[in-house]
């Protein structure tokens, strides 16, 4: 079954990790909006996995004899009860630069120290087949909130999640680092090992 498969997402940076991790499956790996599907979603869920499946969906709609796979992810912090979490995308306002939704972390952690500010990045890819089979694959990425932000790469919340076994934040890894071991290549490699059996 030599099926497209669709990413929902319009995050270029996103595209190209799933295009390198995904690439020899032997499939062509397009956006939505290269596949022409413009979905905006409602993220109603209450999970990564069910907000994940709503995006799914809403692509599937479209295209139906596409293979889909949608991911959400996020900063999962354990000082804050699990915030931002679902609404990492939407914590202080979606339109609100990340410079200022990581100063306002990082101001509400001024007191945690050594394993209160522990963190990761989790994320869920959810995928639906032409015949409306589904399945999910979620996968994290452990480590810390730093004391300050720091790094130029990646995005998001990147400069502020410090990796200890590397002595870096996610934003000071290499592309080849970050994808060897970040939250969404995890998942996606699962979700590949899954995606084999089937193409």
């Amino acid at each position: 079954m030599k099926k497209q498969i669709v990413f929902a997402t319009g995050n270029a940076g996103k595209m190209r990790e799933v295009r390198e991790i995904l690439s020899d499956l032997g499939s062509d790996i397009l956006s939505m909006k290269e596949a022409g599907a413009f979905c905006d979603v409602e993220e109603t869920g209450t999970t990564f996995t069910e907000n994940a499946f709503l995006k799914a969906e809403a692509v599937h709609e479209v295209l139906k004899d596409s293979i889909v796979l949608a991911d959400d992810s996020g900063l999962v912090i354990d000082y804050l009860n699990g915030e931002p979490g679902i609404y990492s995308a939407r914590y202080i306002g979606r339109d609100t630069p990340y410079a200022e939704k990581m100063a306002d972390i990082l101001r509400r952690m001024e007191k945690a120290r050594g394993k209160e500010r522990s963190a990761r990045f989790t994320a869920a890819i959810a995928c639906i087949l032409p015949d409306g089979r589904r399945f999910s694959a979620t996968a994290s990425m452990e480590g810390e909130i730093a004391m300050k932000p720091a790094g130029q790469n990646g995005f998001g919340y990147d400069p502020i999640l410090y990796l200890p076994e590397y002595r870096k934040t996610s934003a000071e890894l290499s592309e080849e680092e970050k994808n060897a071991i970040s939250h969404r290549g995890k998942a996606l490699r699962l979700m590949k090992e899954k995606l084999k059996g089937i193409l």
